[in-house]
Formats: C-alpha cells, sequence, structure tokens
C-alpha cells in the first residue's frame, strides 16, 4: 500500500534471515531502500492486522465484549498501526519525488495517476471489506503534491502541529458546548446499514451495500472523528523527515530519537492514565454528552498519536542496536504490504461475515489471537521467500507497471552461478 522506500547510500549490506529463509540486502545506486522503513511498515501492517482479527473485522463493535487481550490489542496498536503507515506514506512521497528530481523530471503527474490507480485497487478492496484505507490514503496523497511546492519545513512542521492538535474536533467540542443542532445530534457514523448484511447476509448483498451505503458511515467516521485531518498531518510529517534525512541517517539523529522517544512515552502513559479524571473534570461542565464524546476524542487522539510515536522510534532504536534480529523480520512483510493487506481481507472476511464461515462470534479472543499470530508468522516467512525470487509482492508489481503504463517493470530476479537468485 504505501511506496517502496530506498536505503541510504551509506547503508551496510544486510542480511536477512527468518527460519530457513535468508536473503541479502544489498545498496544499489538506483534501487537502494531504506530498510528501517521497511521494518516500520511491515510492523505497522501487522498491527492493524492483529486489530482486525481481535475485532473479527469490525462485528466485534456489533455486542463489544472486553477482555484482557482485546483491550490491550486496542490498547496498544489500534490507531497507532493506521497511523504509522499514514507517516510511511508521506515518507514514501517524498523518496519518489526526491529521486525523479535527482534525475531532472517532475515526478508531480505521474504521482498522480499512480495515487489513481491505488484509487481504484482500494476500490475492488472495499468492496471485500468495507474498512479499506487504501482509497482514503490515495485520495488524501494528492494534498501531497500541492504541500510538495512549500519549500519551508518549519511551515510544514507547523500544519502537521496544527492537524495533530485536533482542529475539527476542537470546533466539534466548542459548537456542542454551544448549543449548535449539527453538534449535538447523533453522530453520523452511528447509523450503518451495512453491519446486519455482513452478519447475515448473502456475499452479493454484501457486495451491494459496499459499493456506497457500507461505506459512508466509514466517512463519516472517518470526519467526525479527527482522522482526515490527522492523516495529513502525519503525510507533512513523513515527507518532512524524509527531506531532513531522519531515516537515512540513523546514528545523527540518534540523541534526537532518544529524546524525543522519552518524552513520547510520557505523554502516553500520562493520556492513558489521565484520560478518564480528564473526561470526569470536563463533564461538570454541563456541556452535555456531545460535548464530552468530542473531548474524549480528542485526549484518544493525542494518545494515539504518542503511541504512534514511541513505536516508530522504539523500532529505530532497536534496529540500530544489536537487537536488530528482533525487528529485521518485518522489513520483507514491509514490501509486500499492498498485497497482505488485500490478501489478508480476501482470507478471513468470509472467515467472519454471514456470507462464509460467521465465525464472529464463535471463536474467544485466545483463538483470534492464536490465529492471528500464526497468520503473522506465516506471512513475515513467506515474504522473505517470496523476496528471494521475487522483485515484488504481485499486487505491488502491477501497480507499478501500470504507473509506469509499461509491462518491463522486473518481476522475477536474476539467476546467477548455482542458482541462487541475484539481486537485481
Amino acid at each position: 500500500m504505501i511506496p517502496s522506500a530506498p536505503m541510504h547510500p551509506e547503508e551496510p549490506a544486510q542480511r536477512l534471515r527468518f527460519g530457513m529463509i535468508e536473503t541479502e540486502i544489498q545498496p544499489r545506486d538506483q534501487d537502494t531502500r531504506l530498510q528501517v522503513v521497511d521494518v516500520l511498515r511491515g510492523f505497522a501492517l501487522m498491527g492493524l492486522f492483529l486489530v482486525h482479527m481481535i475485532e473479527s473485522y469490525e462485528l466485534y463493535w456489533v455486542s463489544p465484549k472486553p477482555g484482557l487481550i482485546a483491550d490491550t490489542v486496542f490498547l496498544l496498536l489500534m490507531g497507532k498501526s493506521f497511523s504509522l503507515l499514514a507517516l510511511c506514506f508521506g515518507f514514501s512521497f517524498f523518496i519518489l519525488m526526491d529521486r525523479a528530481a535527482k534525475r531532472g523530471t517532475d515526478f508531480s503527474a505521474r504521482f498522480a495517476w499512480r495515487l489513481l490507480i491505488l484509487e481504484a485497487i482500494g476500490f475492488l478492496h472495499s468492496l471485500i471489506y468495507r474498512g479499506d484505507i487504501i482509497q482514503t490514503l490515495a485520495a488524501m496523497g494528492l494534498l501531497l503534491l500541492l504541500a510538495h511546492r512549500v519549500r519551508s519545513n518549519r511551515m510544514l512542521i507547523g500544519a502537521a502541529i496544527f492537524c495533530f492538535a485536533g482542529p475539527s474536533l476542537i470546533v466539534q467540542m466548542i459548537a456542542a458546548a454551544s448549543g449548535a443542532d449539527w453538534a449535538n445530534g447523533a453522530a453520523m457514523s452511528s447509523s450503518d446499514p451495512g453491519m446486519p448484511i455482513y452478519l447475515s447476509g448473502t456475499w452479493l448483498q454484501a457486495l451491494e451495500v459496499n459499493l456506497w451505503a457500507g461505506q459512508v458511515p466509514k466517512y463519516w467516521f472517518f470526519i467526525e472523528y479527527g482522522r482526515l485531518v490527522q492523516i495529513l498531518g502525519l503525510f507533512l510529517l513523513g515527507m518532512v523527515l524524509g527531506r531532513i534525512g531522519f531515516f537515512g541517517r540513523l546514528r545523527e539523529f540518534r540523541r534526537q530519537r532518544a529524546i524525543a522517544l522519552a518524552i513520547a512515552l510520557v505523554v502516553a502513559v500520562a493520556l492513558h492514565f489521565g484520560r478518564e479524571p480528564l473526561r470526569l473534570a470536563f463533564a461538570t461542565l454541563g456541556y452535555g454528552p456531545a460535548a464530552e464524546r468530542a473531548f474524549w476524542t480528542l485526549t484518544g487522539s493525542w494518545l494515539d498519536l504518542a503511541g504512534t510515536a514511541s513505536w516508530a522510534l522504539l523500532l529505530m532504536a532497536l534496529y540500530e542496536s544489536r537487537l536488530r534480529w528482533l525487528v529485521q523480520p518485518f522489513a520483507p512483510a514491509g514490501r509486500l504490504t499492498l498485497t497482505f493487506y488485500i490478501a489478508q481481507s480476501a482470507i478471513f472476511v468470509p472467515v467472519f461475515y454471514g456470507f462464509g464461515l460467521g465465525l464472529w462470534d464463535d471463536w474467544s479472543q485466545a483463538t483470534r489471537l492464536f490465529v492471528a499470530l500464526a497468520a503473522i508468522a506465516f506471512q513475515m516467512w513467506f515474504a522473505a521467500a517470496w523476496l528471494t525470487r521475487f522483485q515484488y509482492g504481485p499486487i505491488e508489481w502491477v501497480w507499478r507497471a501500470l504507473t509506469y503504463w509499461s509491462s518491463d517493470v522486473p518481476f522475477r530476479r536474476r539467476v546467477s552461478g548455482m542458482g541462487a537468485p541475484a539481486q537485481a
């Protein structure tokens, strides 16, 4: 789902081992990668998948049953994994534009076309799973073409901070407290015509509702809960981090990352334990349930951002340390993000939904966790094995071929010597 990111030219070759699969990643002049970004992307994808499994691909919310497993997964990963993918998207945009600029070309038009293709892929995926995020990232990505024209990193960081402050939620909160009818009504995202179909409808009925009616509450959720504004802020931050070489020069930013990690963890812990007291204090002001809901959502968005920063900085610290082996297996999965994201839905939506096995309320949280972890382990093994033979995942290859309108994009790796795949 997120474009590939290159490795800094000075980064040494790394040998990735996962089980019996060993892949050597060599830096090259024209197609080198930043493996640490692949790690972030792969971790984010697997975290998002784990959330989807615990929530039975949304059906959990029909009759939520809190428990230790669900509460822990949601606390650690819900909202954070998605945000980490958005951050990587902004960084990957910078990489594509920067590469083209170094070749003396403007990639803007082709990037717009690339996003249109991604939008089409997301549309097809949304027919399987209406919770698709590809369409949203692709549509919001067009704003990066405008942001790219702003050369001042300070202005972009300022805009990102403004987005992270939650302006749309603050407006909702103030409007609700002031008695505005539109702000005090029921949330538009609470009306969901698709859920009964997902529970007991046929596959054709699910397909029909996913064409439009089932998508409406999702987009209302993005609007009402400030997700669209937050995505833009993450895009801008990812682009600026690319500009300053934050991911490519890990040693140079070691001290800044350590300080930022400490701050992010303190903020995350403070918000986790302080949200409820803050909510109760806000409730005493008597502004009504809609204002309280907006306030709760606002503090939740800040918790998600602090969690996202904590995960990103922690993964980078591990990658740079002797414990790199703990996070490095996520890198191959990070290169097959689009293929895996769609395959996950194609396999597990029928497992949970009524038109398939209908197991959404039959599996315990422990069962869903076990199946999810087993599936994650398989995906990480499969990704490492796949990349010893192929350059891209199948959907990534189609996306790239359509981007350049050419079938000459290499798919298989060249074979050399004793038949071992050579790095192309």
